[in-house]
């Protein structure tokens, strides 16, 4: 019996070292994270932010450039020049609301109006055109500019937070394939060896050696084995096809081959690609933080209008001047020969313009509380990654304690069940017990790469 029981050790030991002479591919984090970087579409999205903002600005920046205008109007009836009319201009507008024209005027005809009448050789200007109130220290133009600029700043911040938050999924379908690839390993191994068991029961049973009762046991924990194993298979393909959502190269999406298996120590590839310090203080990455920069700009672009509202509680008060002159006259000054404006408004009781600045506070107010609020946030949620990751470092190593303890309970069982001193069912009990063991430390270690993801999203830094 003694014998017969050693060869059935002997044949569970060597499926172990059987199993192990082959490994397939490995598809490590690192690489993994750098093909979603590179290739993913919400990354890539991401940096769309950037380009739609320098494009604003560009839009912006265009309020300021040079313009020409010609208009040409000429009727003719009856043989009869009603009138033919030419009013072009060239227009420089600055940055202070100040405009600087040159315009050339020529009218010809028999009905035109008097107002019109220029000289044979046409009318040519030169002037300038200056706010006193509204607009000289901020206008339309110069407030989109600035408003651009910030936007490029905040699109910078959104930008981080956006492929921050693609990484970050990518990141946990990667763990949650791991999990479910080393539960999918431990059923397939136990069921191997339960399958082993069985048949060394069985022959056995057949030589007479251990009563039929035994079988039964061993059969159980073999189907048990295998329902647990066709449900980690279920997980590890919904696993494998949801990791391939991320999974893109050169613009075309990749399926995860089944061969491919994630990488055995895969917490030294996380903190190279996170670039993660654990003991890294809240309060010396708060302010460079794009959630806090993001908002910053937000209030620098409320504080952009409120500046444009407050300049409309000035009166419009426009003046201009132009020196009139024919074409060859000027080279000769005549200070006679001139024409000036003056445009004046001012609403009495300035209900709309006043409603609208004090808004424009509020904003500003709620912003700055928003900036509060978000500071302290952002403290507390690193605070307590940290502290999570540090409670599952400690749980990780006490799970490979008890892995390490109840595997040397089983082969303890196995040595007395080859002299007949123990029996099935006690093998199977210290079995479970390293299963459960072994499962505890998968999930323990998927939490801790999780938590670590998770301080990755909060730091938010995804370069």
């Amino acid at each position: 019996m003694k014998t017969r029981a050693f060869i059935i050790i002997l044949l569970f030991y060597g499926y172990i070292a059987a199993a192990q002479s082959f490994l397939p591919g490995e598809l490590s984090f690192s690489e993994y994270i750098g093909y979603v970087k590179k290739y993913h579409p919400l990354v890539r999205q991401s940096g769309l932010l950037v380009s739609s903002a320098e494009a604003e600005l560009m839009a912006a920046r265009g309020g300021f450039d040079p313009k020409i205008e010609v208009d040409y109007n000429e009727k003719n009836f009856n043989n009869k020049n009603y009138y033919s009319l030419l009013n072009s201009s060239f227009k420089i507008p600055t940055w202070y609301g100040i405009e600087i024209k040159a315009a050339f005027d020529n009218s010809e005809g028999i009905y035109v109006n008097p107002q019109n009448t220029t000289p044979n050789s046409g009318l040519t200007s030169a002037g300038i055109s200056v706010p006193l109130g509204q607009g000289l220290f901020i206008n339309k133009r110069m407030a989109d500019v600035r408003m651009a600029k910030v936007r490029l700043q905040l699109s910078a911040a959104e930008q981080k937070i956006q492929a921050t938050e693609a990484i970050h999924e990518a990141a946990l379908a990667y763990f949650n394939w791991k999990r479910a690839f080393d539960e999918a390993q431990l059923y397939e191994t136990y069921l191997d060896y339960a399958q082993v068991r069985y048949n060394g029961i069985t022959k056995l049973i057949e030589a007479g050696d251990k009563a039929a009762i035994d079988s039964i046991e061993a059969g159980i924990l073999v189907k048990t084995r295998k329902l647990n194993l066709t449900e980690a298979r279920l997980k590890l393909t919904k696993s494998r096809l949801e990791l391939s959502n991320f999974l893109w190269i050169d613009n075309v999406p990749v399926e995860l081959a089944e061969t491919l298996i994630p990488e055995k120590n895969v917490r030294n590839s996380v903190d190279a690609s996170f670039n993660i310090n654990l003991k890294t203080t809240a309060s010396s990455v708060i302010e460079s933080h794009p959630k806090i920069q993001a908002l910053q700009s937000k209030i620098g672009l409320l504080e952009i209008e409120r500046s444009y509202k407050a300049n409309m509680l000035l009166p419009q008060a426009d003046v201009s001047y132009n020196y009139l002159s024919e074409p060859d006259y000027f080279t000769n000054y005549r200070f006679e020969d001139y024409k000036i404006g003056l445009n004046f408004s001012f609403p009495l009781f300035l209900r709309k313009e006043r409603g609208a600045l004090k808004l424009a506070k509020l904003k500003i107010q709620d912003g700055l509380l928003d900036l509060d609020f978000e500071r302290v946030a952002l403290k507390n949620k690193i605070l307590a990654h940290q502290a999570e990751i540090e409670t599952l470092i400690q749980q990780q190593k006490t799970t490979a304690e008890l892995v390490r303890d109840y595997s040397a309970m089983l082969s303890s069982e196995e040595r007395l069940f080859t002299f007949g001193e123990s029996s099935l069912f006690l093998i199977n009990s210290r079995e479970n017990n390293v299963v459960s063991s072994r499962l505890a430390e998968i999930n323990t270690e998927n939490r801790l790469l999780a938590s670590l993801a998770g301080l990755f999203r909060v730091l938010s830094n995804p370069q």
